[in-house]
């Protein structure tokens, strides 16, 4: 649905490659989903072991980009246990979960299916002025997260960003800083 407000918002294309910090911004913002790596804290065998999972994610409501990654998370989430022993992560997010790559008859792992990579520090968010924009980000794109059970103590976190890669064209990986990231217009 959202996807559809985007198109009558008049947001049809990618920017252009070369605009790095835009791209992954505009990524960042169309997904609403990815994929977080933790270190496991799990018994072994996957004590130490990377551990991926998926997690919805939102950095604001369409149209209103932060670029600032939210997820709501609950203590009984085996990913949230590795946070509380290493809040260092990773995420991604890809276009490919979006039409964009299809319709371009790409293939997720095409370069030119844009993907952000990120890594940063997973908090809690503390502030209510950002506990607000959390909630509005996440609901407004999976309201059902709203009717999750009350007893899981759900809170609402975010990826402090420290680092960004980004995959959108031939000729390898490319880096963003944070400081240009956030100065990005998606």
């Amino acid at each position: 649905m959202w996807r559809l407000m985007w198109l009558l918002a008049g947001v049809t294309a990618i920017p252009p490659h070369q605009e790095t910090a835009r791209v992954a911004r505009f990524v960042a913002h169309m997904c609403d989903w990815g994929a977080l790596a933790t270190i496991s804290t799990q018994d072994p065998p996957m004590r130490g072991q990377p551990f991926a999972n998926v997690f919805s994610i939102s950095d604001g409501p369409v149209g209103k980009s932060s670029g600032v990654p939210y997820m709501y998370l609950t203590d009984l989430e085996v990913s949230v246990r590795d946070l509380k022993v290493n809040a260092n992560a990773s995420l991604t997010m890809s276009l490919a979960q979006t039409s964009y790559c299809k319709k371009q008859g790409y293939d997720p792992q095409d370069p030119l299916c844009a993907h952000v990579i990120f890594y940063g520090v997973v908090e809690k968010v503390q502030n209510g002025t950002e506990t607000d924009f959390a909630k509005t980000a996440l609901f407004s794109r999976h309201p059902e997260m709203a009717f999750w059970p009350i007893g899981h103590k759900w809170f609402f976190a975010k990826l402090n960003i420290i680092n960004i890669w980004l995959l959108d064209f031939f000729g390898g990986i490319k880096t963003v800083t944070p400081e240009d990231y956030f100065n990005a217009v998606p």
